[in-house]
């Protein structure tokens, strides 16, 4: 199945009935949107509709009906309902589609309701459930208008992200004194969230530091410490804030003072716009219950919307030879071993390519395919490489064959010496362990490119944890390594000339060169010439993966694999994994590269419950 094209830029997402519906070549507006509109074309005939529309028109500019109006007004429109959408389903297969968007013209008050569709991207058919980011109308209006907002912070902002500081631009911060409580309370211990707390109360005390009393009410410029993208100021809660909150809520908990706050900021200071940040979902939904507006924390997320990451892949047009091949160059050179043709192509199709990015075209009238990666791109000039074609016995990597297209360019990129970073996404059962681990024998048995393997992977666990696991690291780290013994059980099987006896050896001898590491004491350490594996990449925070990337020295090359599906770090999502982190910063760099893999290996079975599941 051919990849989509990905769109430079998610479409907008409407509901089913916010849909206008087209009558002949006049637009209507939903029946929510018009009720005037409604009633007036229940009297009219659908030929008429332009008519109705033109006297409904004045009465949306009238005053407010009164409330016995308003009833009979509501019974018009929901008996008046199925008769203009019979009317308009009677229409539509004479209606014109290519001109009536160019003739359409909706009434004010339905333009004010129906939110335009983008027209640079498609709209797909079908949208999963992804976590979109959304402001506060507090905040769109102060967008619009261009002034500054007052963000009131919640302590687990801080602890989630330390420079949040100098995260809202020309914006103010505010911090109650019960968020600088709560930080004083989590900063003992060696987590990542008291090191964050620990982080933050320094930089409070650097933004404090040679500051008057005075200065303080004033507010203190975040730039004062070199962040000149900061042109805000910070202020502290100094004095005791009350506002009325419902009786019922208890007034010692933590939140509800910080809620306390922000309404008395809000009655304080009046035409400011305060909005509060908080990555507590419970505390959103209450500050909501109570009309005060609150964000999440949204500078943390790389893509707003996971569809749009970057696959690694992209579908040439059919016409792409013809538009393409007037200059073209090719030649044959002989890289790692390995006779690889060369394509220089010249077109408008190039600029929208990355550096290391697969092209393929699989033409439909039989002609042979073709496989290819991005080497150079100069302007609209690219140079593209063909590819080793693993798919066949002859070019199997450790017995083990690619099964489809996105697997050969896995293989590709795994087998190649000069790409030192690899992230491989995919579900369940794509084959992303079985690959890394077959390329890393074969690289560090055969060709003996890398000294060992070094395989890791975060302990994070589905359920409940099940406490300390006994024995050396390894040891510790051997119930985490399940997916890796498997892998090698079905590696090991391929060799059936060498029998039981030569079986097991050959598993002695590989197991002495993997290492089974931990995460925890990756700090300082410098790998030279390994191979290292990087085991359910998407449940790392990006400060760990630049922890772990960062400790490749000469020689060594890295492998990220995971499913950003099935992250089971608590505070983490889509948008904001390690994983998302790295594979759209490393996007283009010319030694690095990434495959998103599509299609399920594993079994008819486990393809089939990952779809119906």
């Amino acid at each position: 199945m051919p990849l989509p094209k990905i769109p430079s830029q998610p479409a907008t997402i409407l509901l089913a009935k916010d849909y206008p519906k087209a009558s002949g070549t006049h637009a209507i507006a939903p029946l929510a949107a018009q009720p005037e509109l409604a009633a007036a074309t229940k009297k009219a005939a659908p030929a008429k509709a332009k008519t109705a529309a033109a006297k409904a028109q004045p009465a949306v500019k009238a005053p407010a009906a009164s409330k016995a109006g308003k009833g009979s007004a509501v019974a018009a429109v929901l008996k008046a309902a199925p008769a203009v959408l019979k009317a308009a389903a009677a229409a539509e297969p004479a209606a014109q589609p290519a001109k009536a968007p160019a003739k359409a013209k909706v009434a004010p008050a339905a333009r004010s309701k129906v939110t335009p569709i983008s027209t640079k991207a498609p709209h797909p058919a079908k949208h999963k459930p992804v976590e979109v980011p959304l402001k506060s109308s507090t905040s769109r209006h102060a967008d619009q208008t261009g002034a500054t907002k007052l963000f009131v912070l919640d302590t687990n902002v801080l602890m989630h992200d330390p420079t949040s500081l100098f995260r809202f631009e020309e914006h103010d911060v505010y911090l109650p004194m019960m968020t600088l409580e709560e930080l004083d309370n989590h900063k003992k211990g060696m987590t990542e969230v008291a090191r964050n707390a620990r982080q933050v109360s320094r930089t409070l005390d650097a933004l404090m530091s040679n500051t008057d009393d005075d200065a303080i009410d004033q507010g203190i410029p975040l730039s004062k410490l070199g962040n000149k993208d900061a042109k805000g100021r910070l202020y502290f809660q100094t004095r005791i804030q009350s506002a009325d909150l419902p009786l019922g809520l208890p007034v010692g908990k933590a939140d509800n003072q910080i809620l306390s706050v922000v309404r008395s900021l809000e009655a304080e200071q009046d035409g400011r716009h305060v909005v509060l940040v908080s990555k507590d979902i419970n505390m959103r939904i209450k500050a909501r219950a109570l009309g005060l507006p609150a964000e999440d924390y949204f500078n943390d997320h790389v893509l707003e919307d996971t569809d749009l990451l970057y696959s690694g892949i992209v579908q040439l047009p059919d016409d792409f030879w013809s538009k393409h091949g007037k200059d073209l160059e090719s030649w044959q050179e002989n890289k790692n071993g390995q006779s690889a043709t060369f394509y220089r192509v010249t077109g408008p199709f190039i600029p929208s390519l990355l550096v290391n990015q697969f092209v393929f075209l699989e033409p439909k009238n039989g002609e042979a395919p073709f496989y290819g990666q991005v080497k150079q791109i100069n302007g609209k000039t690219a140079v593209l490489q063909t590819l080793r074609d693993y798919s066949h016995n002859k070019n199997s990597v450790w017995g083990v064959t690619a099964r489809n297209r996105e697997q050969n360019f896995a293989l590709n990129l795994l087998m190649n010496p000069e790409c030192d970073f690899v992230t491989l996404l995919g579900q369940a059962g794509t084959g992303k362990t079985l690959l890394a681990l077959a390329a890393g024998l074969a690289q560090v048995l055969e060709t003996k490119l890398y000294n060992e393997i070094i395989v890791t992977r975060v302990t994070v666990p589905v359920g409940e944890d099940i406490g300390f696991l006994p024995g050396t690291e390894e040891e510790k780290m051997s119930p985490w390594m399940g997916a890796f013994d498997d892998n090698l059980e079905v590696l090991n099987k391929s060799d059936s000339d060498g029998g039981e006896w030569g079986r097991a050896a050959t598993q002695d001898l590989i197991r002495s060169r993997i290492k089974i590491k931990s995460l925890n004491f990756m700090r300082g350490r410098t790998f030279v010439n390994k191979f290292l594996i990087i085991d359910e990449a998407q449940n790392l925070t990006p400060k760990q993966v630049k922890t772990l990337v960062t400790r490749a020295g000469p020689g060594t090359k890295i492998l990220c694999l995971g499913n950003i599906a099935q992250i089971d770090t608590p505070y983490l999502t889509e948008g904001s994994s390690g994983l998302t982190y790295v594979v759209d910063r490393f996007k283009g760099w010319s030694h690095s590269g990434h495959v998103t893999l599509a299609r399920g290996e594993r079994s008819r079975l486990a393809d089939h419950a990952s779809d119906v599941l």
